[in-house]
Parts: C-alpha cells; sequence; structure tokens
C-alpha cells in the first residue's frame, strides 16, 4: 500500500491552496453557514472526482479550468475580518505614540 507520489509536494501546496481559495469564496456568496456547508460538500466531491488523476497533461487542463472559473466566479466585495488589512476595524484604534513631541535633549538645545 504505497501512496501515489507521482507528484511533487508543491503541487499538493498548490492544489489545497486551490481548494481554500474556492471554499472562501463560496462563503463570500453564502452568508448562511448551512447553506455554505452544502456548498463546500459539493466542492469537497469535486476535488474528490479528479483526486486519482495522474496524467500530468490531463491533470493541468483540469486545474487551469479550475482557476479559470474561480476567476469567474469571484465575488466583487469578499469578506474580509475586521481587524485584517482592509478591514472595518483596522488600525482604528492605534495605540498613541508616547514618545514626546520634540526631544530638546536629543536635538542639543540644553543648556
Amino acid at each position: 500500500m504505497s501512496v501515489n507520489t507521482a507528484f511533487s509536494s508543491a503541487h499538493r501546496i498548490y492544489v489545497k491552496s486551490l481548494y481554500k481559495r474556492y471554499l472562501t469564496n463560496s462563503l463570500d456568496w453564502t452568508i448562511n453557514r448551512p447553506l455554505w456547508r452544502e456548498q463546500a460538500l459539493l466542492i469537497r466531491a469535486e476535488f474528490e472526482k479528479n483526486r486519482d488523476v495522474s496524467d500530468p497533461r490531463a491533470l493541468a487542463e483540469i486545474l487551469e479550468k479550475a482557476e479559470r472559473e474561480l476567476v469567474r466566479r469571484r465575488h466583487p466585495d469578499p469578506y474580509i475580518a475586521p481587524s485584517f488589512p482592509g478591514g472595518t476595524k483596522w488600525e482604528r484604534n492605534t495605540p498613541p505614540d508616547m514618545r514626546p513631541p520634540y526631544d530638546h535633549e536629543a536635538a542639543g538645545n540644553h543648556h
């Protein structure tokens, strides 16, 4: 019982990334988690259907088609977590600068 090692770990990472991007995009379109879970299962089934493809050319075609489909279905205004860059709370309450406004000792103006 050996695992198919025809593809590199970089390939596996790419497929995992593609899968995650599909799930994230699907979640951007669906607010209700139970409805999204059904869509996530369909996405997983689509990825599982192509799991045993071992021909590199066929696999490249499948992945290219998946990328095109993801671009086509991309949400125009994706969800961004509030505290992440671009989110509604990003740098909202940044801590104040604790240095003095003007450091007289560093400027050399002390007598």
